[in-house]
């Protein structure tokens, strides 16, 4: 009896095969029990109005979405000071930023980020065949010294999320400038500012100056955090307009659904939502930041955050596996983060009011301290 000689099949290239997926935050305990999902960065205040308007309104589902996504970045211009021509919409900033990894990086080049950054700039060097160079971080923090020292003939791409996901801190705009001055032309800083509008308004332009003055800065922006829109999967970029053109050439034909465009586009012009958004994620996340400090004592601390969310870091008695356990116990999901050097620290998103009073109480209760 003969054997069947295996037959070859589809083998993916050596750099695909090493990449691990993408985790979201978790939304279930481990017994599958529904949580409150402070998790994942989503906007406690749901969505705007005027966003949810629009998406009720009918549509031809048959017919195809603008491909230019011309009228949302008309507007994205009007509110920002910005060249529509210079905008380019795509399936959440994730499309985006994959577009351009791709366009400049690819097997023996390097993509550089801070120690602590957003999970995905790995997965976006992997996938392109690209090495993933983590700098050195400066109290979890970016250090503008440390990507200047990392960066070598290879380094392509450098991507700095600014705010900083998970950590939440913020280089100031002297900083980023000077990040950019340091760098060779020919390497592309993208300035990553999901959670920009949770950001003083006055420090907000000041990426958009650099994207407009230079030929190597890309800023990005999403529709899913302050904007609550998350489902629809909408972000943007801006920069110099060779680089959107690369970016035009590589991503999704029709990559923003019409629901997706209607949404945003009546949602940026509901700015007074996003202040509200800003200043409620401000009140509460000084409040957490506050009730973190009085645990001190317990080994509890937060890394200052200009993002909607805190970083929780466990270093005493009470540990991370213990709190993420008992908020599990009380109700909630929150994000632990051992697969990126953090299994001490906790993630936790700003929610609604009496969210983080029930967080804070459980935290406290863990401690042993009065409720």
């Amino acid at each position: 009896m003969t054997t069947a000689k295996p037959q070859p099949k589809p083998e993916p290239k050596p750099w695909i095969a090493q990449i691990h997926a993408y985790v979201p935050g978790k939304s279930k305990s481990a017994s599958g029990q529904p949580l409150i999902k402070l998790s994942a960065n989503e906007n406690p205040l749901g969505s705007s109005p005027a966003a949810l308007a629009a998406l009720a309104d009918a549509h031809v589902a048959a017919d195809y979405p603008d491909p230019d996504a011309r009228a949302l970045r008309e507007a994205i211009a009007q509110v920002h000071g910005l060249d529509p021509d210079r905008i380019v919409c795509g399936t959440g900033s994730g499309e985006l930023l994959h577009c351009v990894v791709q366009a400049l990086s690819g097997v023996g080049d390097e993509v550089l980020s801070s120690r602590y950054s957003f999970s995905l700039y790995p997965l976006l060097a992997h996938k392109v065949g690209a090495a993933a160079v983590f700098a050195d971080d400066d109290g979890y923090a970016a250090s503008v010294d440390n990507l200047l020292a990392a960066v070598t003939e290879r380094t392509k791409v450098v991507l700095l999320d600014n705010p900083n996901n998970p950590v939440g801190t913020f280089l100031p705009p002297a900083e980023v400038a000077r990040l950019h001055a340091g760098l060779p032309s020919d390497v592309l800083l993208v300035v990553d500012e999901a959670y920009g509008e949770y950001v003083d308004p006055a420090l907000q332009h000041a990426a958009f100056e650099l994207a407009a003055a230079h030929e190597n800065v890309l800023v990005s922006r999403t529709f899913s955090k302050a904007y609550g829109l998350a489902s629809e999967r909408v972000g943007w970029v801006t920069g110099a307009p060779h680089l959107i053109d690369l970016i035009n050439r590589l991503r999704g034909a029709f990559n923003v659904s019409v629901s997706g465009q209607k949404a945003a586009l009546a949602a940026i012009g509901d700015q007074a939502f996003v202040a509200a958004s800003r200043e409620h994620n401000a009140a509460e996340r000084e409040r957490m930041a506050e009730a973190i400090a009085m645990l001190g004592n317990h080994g509890l601390s937060a890394s200052p955050s200009e993002a909607n969310f805190l970083l929780v870091h466990f270093e005493g008695e009470v540990t991370a596996a213990q709190a993420l356990d008992a908020l599990s116990d009380a109700g909630y999901a929150v994000r632990h983060l051992p697969s990126q050097g953090l299994p001490n620290a906790l993630r936790i998103t700003i929610g609604k009011s009496d969210d983080m009073t029930c967080v804070i109480t459980a935290l406290r209760t863990l401690c042993g301290e009065a409720a």
